[in-house]
């Protein structure tokens, strides 16, 4: 498994949304195919992997590992989570049903996303003023958003919308059920709905599986493109030569400091050489806390 850890390449999505939404219970479902018993609050950046077999059942299928970096949504932080921002290869946007401002305000965590990215992840710190990338994002015009979105290279950055807490869609008549939200049709995106308490919402197989496992090849096709592991989106393997290792804690600006603590027995920050994967798809965990 060590070999094997040291061929496969790696990809970047990034899981954002309001606070209490249940981005950590839906990464974790994800990434273990279980419900997670405990969940509590994201200070900073919590990151799980999985093994994500890209084009799988045909003869250009290989494994990826994919990182999911679970961003907390607390609004005091605002100014410092940028620097879990970059690189981004895909991002996951995520509300929840029965709150229907934390799927209005999926507009302002891609804007914020994209806008730091394109600045090259530069943001203003808490104890400087604000730059021009932190205005537009607090300026943002929902009404706008196409016109921004081609200006900010969305089509270049794989776009996912989950929707959670469908258990509790019953008792809530907040928003019609059957109406998709409308984030995912301006950026042309795939959108499922999930109960993070069933593990049969993401069921090997199911719709909801199928359009994750589209959209995790979809950011792996456009990465093997830029470094040249396919000729072009669609096409085959030209090479395939790489390693993979933990990323490490992200560097800290002036203006916040970042701790790194364990939420397993395997830390980033601990891994000198590519580690040996378990047998399951599983992964280790990784907090990043801002302070």
């Amino acid at each position: 498994m060590a070999n094997l850890a040291n061929t496969m390449n790696k990809v970047k999505i990034l899981v954002v949304g309001d606070s209490g939404v249940g981005k950590t219970s839906l990464v974790h479902l994800i990434c273990h195919g279980e419900v997670l018993g405990n969940s509590s609050w994201t200070i900073g950046c919590s990151v799980e992997v999985r093994i994500h077999e890209f084009r799988e059942g045909t003869p250009s299928q290989r494994p990826y590992f994919v990182e999911f970096w679970d961003v907390g949504g607390s609004g005091s932080h605002r100014n410092a989570r940028h620097v879990f921002y970059t690189p981004v290869h895909g991002i996951i946007l995520t509300h929840d049903l029965t709150n229907r401002k934390s799927q209005v305000n999926l507009h302002r965590w891609l804007a914020e996303v994209l806008l730091r990215e394109a600045g090259g992840g530069s943001g203003g710190g808490a104890g400087g003023g604000r730059n021009r990338s932190s205005l537009l994002v607090e300026d943002f015009d929902a009404e706008n958003f196409g016109g921004f979105a081609q200006v900010y290279g969305l089509k270049k950055v794989p776009v996912f919308v989950v929707g959670t807490k469908l258990d509790l869609m019953g008792t809530y008549r907040s928003y019609n059920r059957s109406r998709g939200s409308t984030i995912a049709e301006e950026c042309s995106a795939d959108e499922i709905n999930v109960n993070t308490q069933d593990p049969r919402s993401l069921a090997p197989g199911s719709s909801n599986a199928v359009k994750l496992s589209r959209f995790l090849d979809k950011v792996i096709e456009k990465q093997a493109v830029l470094r040249g592991e396919v000729d072009r989106e669609g096409g085959g393997f030209s090479s395939y030569s790489s390693s993979y290792s933990f990323p490490p804690p992200p560097s800290s600006s002036s203006s916040s400091s970042l701790a790194t603590s364990r939420r397993a027995k395997t830390s980033f920050s601990s891994i000198s050489s590519p580690p040996v994967m378990p047998s399951s798809p599983t992964s280790p965990s990784s907090s990043y806390l801002i302070g």
